[in-house]
């Protein structure tokens, strides 16, 4: 069976059996000798399925619950098959499907506002009101925030880390009492509620997610923050204004390639002569690679982590400056751990919402993302963007005393 020679080659360290269709079983790399993990193909076209196309086949068979695995959750599976696979790809068949895919996006995926809008509610307005609950099951209950952490040594919780995050943005971005700040792609609203209270700012926070907006500006009257804090149900295109500081979390990722230039020329025209952006985005360490088929198709429509050279490029064509790089390696690993085991924790609510197949194929995405993030290419670039040199400081002090 050529899948089981594939994994046997993958697996160095550890193994797995696998489990054909018709009950074959076949011995991958070094299982433990009790209770190995076990991987069961329920259907006998999966045998080259699998071998086409891994990144979509693989989920999709989980997902229609044709794929078993014995003796470990996904996430572990996961781990152990990323953490010997590192960051090569599983076939070569994979790899041509997924360039072919990469081919078809350049000609065929354009962020336009409309479609960006659409993109935004397929994940973020998932289920109307049932979306609200599901994300308050799983993200952290102080600022409902759905980006990575910041994990310090001492970090225990994921309220903690999310906390750190915070506090080391607004120390980036140097805010004073009074400033005008803008949030581009504002989320549940945590990070400006806490900033207007931590630098008594003037905070606009801007989404394209209609349950966002509605959840946000409910939030600031019951904290009492509305007349600090509002929030737009608009594009980062459309806005106007002059800021001291900007900052996106965890939102460039869907802005798409064809528009890296248009949206950093938008922030150059939003931000003072003399003020700070701070860009937060997932990224590739690698070359610039496709986007996942997986995640495209089932979890954010339109988006692509970007490599640090597509970022830079056109950075460089608007005329700003970029004044400091921070690589986050090893955070969003343990982010997307935190989220998962609250998530499996509130399996029976969430399929109460939804359904086993949507159970499933968020398992999926936490797990597999998690398993990326540890093992293979990705990591969170922060990027500290200014428009001249007076506005940089001479050295990181400022950070972290």
């Amino acid at each position: 069976m050529i899948l089981a020679r594939i994994f046997s080659k993958i697996f160095k360290e550890g193994g797995i059996i696998l489990v054909d269709s018709k009950g074959q079983k076949y011995i991958c790399g070094n299982p433990k000798k009790e209770n190995p993990i076990t991987l069961k193909l329920l259907k006998e076209n999966l045998n080259w399925k699998l071998l086409l196309d891994p990144e979509l086949e693989f989920p999709e068979a989980y997902m229609r619950n044709e794929i078993i695995i014995e003796n470990a959750t996904m996430k572990e599976f996961l781990m152990d098959l990323v953490r010997n696979l590192g960051r090569n790809e599983i076939t070569t068949a994979g790899a041509i499907i997924k360039r072919f895919y990469q081919a078809y996006r350049t000609f065929t995926n354009f962020n336009l506002v409309g479609k960006s809008k659409k993109n935004v509610e397929h994940h973020y307005d998932i289920g109307g009101s049932r979306g609200e609950k599901l994300y308050d099951m799983f993200l952290d209950k102080k600022h409902r925030l759905y980006s990575c952490a910041y994990w310090k040594e001492e970090t225990k919780t994921l309220e903690e880390a999310q906390q750190n995050k915070i506090d080391h943005i607004i120390k980036k971005l140097d805010i004073k009492e009074g400033e005008k700040v803008l949030e581009v792609g504002c989320g549940w609203g945590g990070m400006a509620f806490e900033i207007a209270r931590q630098k008594g700012c003037e905070i606009t926070g801007i989404s394209l997610s209609k349950n966002q907006i509605e959840y946000c500006k409910k939030k600031a009257k019951e904290l009492g923050l509305d007349n600090q804090v509002k929030f737009e149900l608009i594009d980062y295109r459309e806005i106007d204004g002059k800021y001291d500081k900007i900052y996106s979390v965890g939102m460039f990722e869907h802005v798409g390639r064809k528009f890296y230039n248009t949206f950093f020329k938008s922030m150059n025209k939003l931000l003072k002569e003399n003020g700070i952006f701070l860009l937060h985005t997932i990224g590739v360490v690698d070359k610039p690679t496709p986007a996942n088929r997986f995640i495209n198709k089932y979890i954010f429509p339109g988006g692509i982590c970007p490599s640090l050279s597509q970022i830079i490029n056109p950075i460089e064509k608007t005329g700003l400056i970029v004044s400091d790089i921070e690589t986050l390696i090893r955070h969003y690993d343990k982010t997307l751990e935190s989220w998962l085991e609250r998530f499996i924790d509130k399996k029976k609510e969430i399929k109460d919402l939804f359904d086993d197949k949507f159970i499933k194929m968020w398992e999926f995405y936490m797990a597999s993302c998690a398993a990326a993030f540890r093992y293979r290419d990705l990591v969170v670039f922060q990027l500290q963007i200014v428009k001249n040199f007076h506005s940089s400081q001479p050295t990181r002090d400022y950070i972290y005393s």
